[in-house]
């Protein structure tokens, strides 16, 4: 004998089986000993121990991320500042003498970083170029009076509900904001954000003012996940970069 479900007993079951797919693609985020997400571990956007390819390759196979970062734009520079990046080349890449790529470039560079999580800061130590930040918590986000321009700036963070939000000034103008010739001046400015998903990615936005060589702001981002069996290590561009003098590329 069959037995057919009521309509509305059907529904329920339904509604049920439906409820448990979205809890199962929306499990709930780490948290820390005092309820704020917890962003502690190793990271990359991208890169060879990721995606096993070099260079910036397309997402793993798998379900779209659950909070993409924002399309990147290309920036918007004022005139003058525009005639004076088309003038820039690869060769003229800071990194390219293993100087500190600056803020936000650093975070989609090909190479895992580590976050370190506490109640008073969060300590970031890059693969890339020696770097690390120590950013002190800070409701207002407040800086330092006697601020020194340096390449990676200044940083103080607050949480937005469970969003982290670093403050970043007091640049040199000695970086690239991004790509080939995206210089800038020490006017720079970036609010970093970083939300950490049900999907275990971080979603990275950064937003960039300078008064000095952009129209407006811009907004960058990338997806954080996290490389399988990868953990920080040393990096030495000096000793990786032997032939530097002939990687220049001509004018």
């Amino acid at each position: 004998m069959t037995i057919r479900l009521a309509p509305f007993l059907a529904m329920a079951v339904a509604a049920t089986m439906s409820a448990s797919l979205v809890f199962a693609a929306t499990k709930p985020i780490p948290r820390t000993a005092d309820g704020k997400p917890d962003l502690s571990g190793v990271w990359q956007s991208g890169g060879v121990s990721l995606y096993g390819e070099p260079g910036i390759a397309p997402p793993p196979a798998g379900p779209p991320p659950v909070n993409p970062p924002p399309k990147r734009e290309p920036l918007p520079y004022q005139s003058w500042a525009e005639t004076k990046s088309k003038t820039l080349t690869a060769s003229d890449d800071p990194t390219l003498a293993c100087l500190l790529p600056g803020i936000p470039r650093i975070t989609s560079m090909p190479m895992p970083f580590e976050i370190v999580q506490t109640p008073k800061e969060v300590v970031i130590a890059y693969e890339s170029y020696h770097a690390f930040r120590i950013i002190p918590f800070n409701d207002k986000l407040q800086h330092p009076n006697d601020l020194v321009p340096t390449w990676m700036g200044d940083s103080a963070a607050r949480w937005d509900g469970d969003t982290l939000v670093v403050d970043v000034t007091g640049f040199n103008d000695k970086t690239w904001i991004s790509g080939t010739g995206s210089f800038h001046s020490e006017a720079l400015h970036v609010v970093e954000r970083f939300q950490l998903n049900s999907d275990d990615t971080i979603t990275y936005t950064a937003t960039v003012t300078d008064p000095k060589v952009l129209t407006k702001p811009w907004i960058t981002g990338a997806l954080l996940r996290r490389p399988p069996n990868t953990r920080v290590e040393e990096y030495e561009c000096i000793e990786n970069n032997q032939d530097a003098p002939h990687m220049q590329v001509k004018k």
